[in-house]
């Protein structure tokens, strides 16, 4: 086709298209179908694609990147009299909508995303072409599919086991020593409004080959990061209130980790009796474990991009607590995102 403004049509394998972006506070991790240019993740911009969705994720509370209402190879050309016309989730047009930073040149923004705001976001772009010859001019029209996705980091724990060996199973001063211990760690760690939740033993015999018949308590317990108090932590920061939590338990597992270094020491050097429970050396181990709020869940399969990211429940699921997983209603009554219920 000759002429200013007309559009050569590149073959499918050479177009750069983005299928698939994390956006959180304000930068983007971008995973690529086919090739891409990493000048987009600079830009804060994904293109579309005519070919297929491109899927976004946005953080809670963040704005999303701008979304282009035309693809890369577009985006170098000349276009003449182009128009956008974006349409929401609710199939209603976005212009004038409170909530959206719309630029003449058809670039949309969703600011202070939430879960509700989830879902399809269409463009359609239509632009001329004018024949050089003839002048003769043809109306060209595009549509543009994004999949927007409100996510959360996932909320970490700590799960801890550590071994003790005791004189016998059968012993008060077993229980009194795990809850002894509880005490001891809780008070260590609640100035970072974390605390030991679920906290569990079991006494087991163990014949050794050198030192014949022991007894040690298996000890588990979770370092939990909502301790009483927790909320005002997040009042203050709410936006990443997620990333408060997180750092302090981790800070709080640390802390734990150093408690029981310290206690080998003290066992090992300062106690001039043997204890009647010793802490058995290198048998502390911490795993961490995740998390997601209510509304919320993993899914490795259908959000690959951001597998390790609590997206938003999509239509027909629902997740009604601190679980990874969105369940599937049993029939299709919860049509939102982000549904704590089926009803």
């Amino acid at each position: 086709m000759a002429g200013g403004g007309g559009r050569p049509r590149c073959p499918p394998g050479a177009l750069l298209a983005v299928a698939a972006v994390v956006v959180a506070a304000g930068w983007v991790r971008a995973e690529p179908k086919g090739e891409q240019s990493i000048d987009l993740i600079g830009k804060n911009e994904v293109y579309g694609d005519t070919r297929h969705e491109v899927n976004v994720f946005v953080k809670v509370f963040t704005n999303s990147p701008f979304l282009v209402c035309m693809d890369l190879a577009l985006s170098q050309e000349r276009i003449i009299d182009p128009s956008y016309m974006w349409i929401g989730p609710d199939g209603r047009g976005l212009e004038g909508q409170g909530y959206v930073n719309l630029t003449e040149t058809g670039k949309l923004m969703v600011m202070g995303f939430r879960e509700s705001m989830s879902g399809a976001y269409t463009c359609t772009l239509s632009y001329k072409v004018i024949e050089a010859a003839t002048q003769e001019e043809t109306e060209i029209v595009e549509e543009y599919k994004f999949m927007v996705y409100a996510y959360r980091e996932a909320d970490h724990a700590y799960r801890v086991s550590a071994r003790f060996r005791t004189t016998h199973c059968k012993l008060n001063i077993n229980g009194l020593f795990i809850e002894k211990l509880s005490k001891i760690l809780n008070s260590t760690i609640s100035y970072l409004t974390c605390h030991i939740t679920e906290s569990s033993y079991k006494c087991h015999s163990i014949r050794t080959p050198k030192n014949g018949l022991q007894y040690e308590l298996f000890v588990n317990f979770l370092v939990n990061p909502f301790a009483p108090g927790w909320e005002e932590v997040c009042h203050e920061v709410p936006y990443d209130c997620e990333d408060v939590t997180n750092r302090r338990v981790r800070q709080a597992a640390e802390q734990i980790g150093k408690f029981f270094y310290q206690l080998r020491q003290i066992l090992k050097y300062e106690f001039h009796a043997v204890p009647a429970v010793q802490y058995v050396d290198n048998s502390f181990s911490m795993t961490p474990i995740d998390s997601c709020r209510p509304g919320f869940g993993k899914n490795h399969h259908t959000h690959q991009n951001c597998a390790s990211c609590c997206v938003v429940c999509g239509p027909g699921t629902y997740s009604p607590n601190n679980e990874v997983t969105c369940r599937t209603c049993a029939s299709p009554q919860a049509r939102t995102y982000g549904a704590k219920s089926c009803y």
